[in-house]
């Protein structure tokens, strides 16, 4: 079993490339101080105090967060005031059960939002019957399609992408726990099935959690590499959610996922990939955790710190 293996597995630095360097950029979601799906276990914490900590640590951008400004002018202010880009965002897709033209136009705000802010591109996931944010229903339970169902959805989403792409926004796909794409399988009928239009925002926690193959998926797919989140996972966490029937926001509170370097994956092997396949985007730290269990400051400042390292040895120039 993947997971399994990611147990036993321990994290090795690569051996540095006689490549030239590839330049990528770190930012960070303020999820593990703002989290937005459970609200009352970062209450003590504010979105200021979020992206003051991030740009002292050193994050150099900030994934949107929905207590941030929501018209763009007080947005880019926000975000110039504390020193930092946006380096994209989550965006709520409803194209199982939107038409197009529907879809379009409830995405077009944060579309022509995060062209006027220069963000790398939106992160889109469809939301219209995943079970992420429903407390009583086990992870286990998520929504499935089969093959066929996936390359019909992934063919709408490849016309939506090439609207946004032509709008000057990428669109990068997250696949993610819960949703209709979490496994590996899915991800790969979803690339499978979808215009090159459609980028991959490849999630390492989200995948393992999954029981896919982080390093044979991000190989597979690297042409198609939009956005990346390292996001680390406790093992034995995500078995006892799997075994018991637990909803994805307990495994969140928990302790299921946490900061590179601080679980099971390992992302010196990923950083290497990332080289070998000429990424020079964006790096973002995703690990929403009970801040009572693991200071926001703290554990994002190890993250950080564990990027930095793996990404020297890969060969991979963090830009400051």
């Amino acid at each position: 079993m993947l997971l399994a293996k990611y147990m036993k597995q321990s994290a090795k630095l690569s051996a540095p490339s006689k490549e030239p360097d590839m330049s990528v950029k770190v930012g960070i979601s303020p999820i593990a101080w703002q989290n937005d799906d459970l609200p009352d276990i970062t209450a003590a914490y504010s979105m200021e105090q979020a992206l003051k900590e991030a740009r002292e640590i050193g994050y150099i951008g900030v994934e949107r967060g929905q207590r941030m400004p929501q018209d763009t002018e007080s947005l880019r202010q926000y975000l110039e005031q504390n020193g930092l880009l946006l380096c994209g965002g989550w965006c709520s897709g409803n194209l199982l059960i939107n038409d197009i033209e529907a879809e379009k136009s409830v995405i077009r705000q944060q579309v022509e939002q995060f062209v006027a802010l220069n963000a790398p591109c939106i992160v889109y996931a469809e939301c219209s019957n995943t079970v992420q944010g429903q407390t009583g229903t086990p992870v286990n339970d998520r929504p499935k399609l089969s093959y066929e169902e996936i390359k019909a959805y992934a063919s709408k989403l490849s016309e939506i992408a090439k609207w946004t792409a032509d709008q000057g926004m990428p669109l990068a796909y997250h696949h993610h726990m819960g949703s209709i794409i979490e496994s590996e399988q899915d991800v790969d009928a979803l690339m499978e099935g979808s215009s090159e239009d459609v980028q991959l925002c490849f999630d390492t926690g989200h995948l393992l959690f999954g029981g896919g193959d982080v390093i044979a998926t991000l190989n597979r797919w690297s042409d198609r590499i939009g956005h990346v989140h390292f996001k680390d996972i406790r093992p034995e966490i995500v078995k006892d959610v799997r075994e018991n029937n637990r909803s994805f926001l307990d495994a969140v509170i928990a302790g299921a996922f946490t900061v590179p370097g601080d679980g099971c994956i390992d992302f010196a092997e990923v950083s290497s990939a990332l080289k070998a396949m000429n990424y020079n985007g964006w790096i973002v730290v995703e690990a929403e955790q009970d801040p009572a269990k693991a200071p926001p400051f703290e554990y994002s400042k190890m993250g950080y710190e564990h990027i930095l390292e793996v990404c020297k040895g890969a060969g991979l120039t963090v830009e400051c």
